[in-house]
């Protein structure tokens, strides 16, 4: 088993990502950085204790996008708290979330924010369900999602809606699989990325359905210029 040291940095010109962690079950947080640019991407719990030490108070206030890949906890359990900290800080700018189509968690943890805090919120929230056939454009960033294959732990292995992410700033591409099986799309998005950060969470030899083996994410790691390996468990 590999033992991966958070947090992951790799810069190249002004295009810079930070992966604070991923770790199944507990919490991934990531930060993308672009010219004058803050992008979160995938916000679990401690993300906001690692923003504000990584870029600041002023700074968090002004985020404008967040990108989240699917519902699981691990990935944006640290929404709650960010939506509170952005409210007493007084945020008055445009908050815009991107999510699959079909992703429940995003809009339950807001309409639940909106029924505590009310008219106290001091900022609006646009909530983005997204497909493969949207673009995104964050001043100088394109953001381009594209489906993975992810499935829940339950018996009934049912399909979660998911997505990965292509950020390309000027001749870079970062790619980001989120979590998921071995996949086409994902292969594809992959091959020749600057960066691919690709899942390994699957403790098993073989292919399960939700997650990549470690021999799965390698070779697919090798077809891009660089690569982590995330989302690996401990044991």
């Amino acid at each position: 088993m590999i033992n991966q040291k958070y947090p992951l940095v790799w810069s190249k010109d002004d295009f810079f990502i930070k992966i604070f962690c991923s770790i199944p079950n507990i919490a991934t947080g990531i930060l993308i950085k672009a010219d004058d640019m803050n992008i979160v991407v995938d916000p679990g719990d401690g993300i906001l204790r690692d923003l504000n030490v990584e870029i600041g108070a002023k700074n968090i206030i002004n985020i404008s996008h967040i990108f989240i890949s699917h519902g699981h906890h691990d990935h944006l359990g640290g929404l709650w708290s960010l939506f509170t900290y952005l409210k007493v800080m007084n945020k008055k700018d445009t908050l815009n979330l991107y999510f699959p189509e079909g992703c429940k968690e995003i809009k339950t943890i807001y309409d639940a924010f909106k029924k505590v805090y009310g008219k106290s919120i001091t900022f609006d929230v646009n909530l983005n369900g997204i497909s493969e056939f949207h673009s995104i454009k964050v001043k100088k960033v394109s953001v381009k999602p594209f489906p993975v294959v992810h499935k829940e732990h339950s018996e009934s292995k049912e399909s979660v809606p998911s997505l990965g992410f292509n950020f390309t700033y000027g001749q870079k591409k970062i790619c980001y699989g989120g979590d998921t099986a071995f996949c086409e799309t994902l292969a594809k998005n992959v091959k020749n990325a600057d960066l691919a950060i690709i899942e390994a969470g699957n403790k098993e030899a073989e292919a399960d359905g939700i997650h990549m083996t470690i021999n799965e994410a390698m070779n697919l790691g090798k077809t891009a210029k660089e690569y982590f390996l995330v989302h690996m468990p401990k044991n």
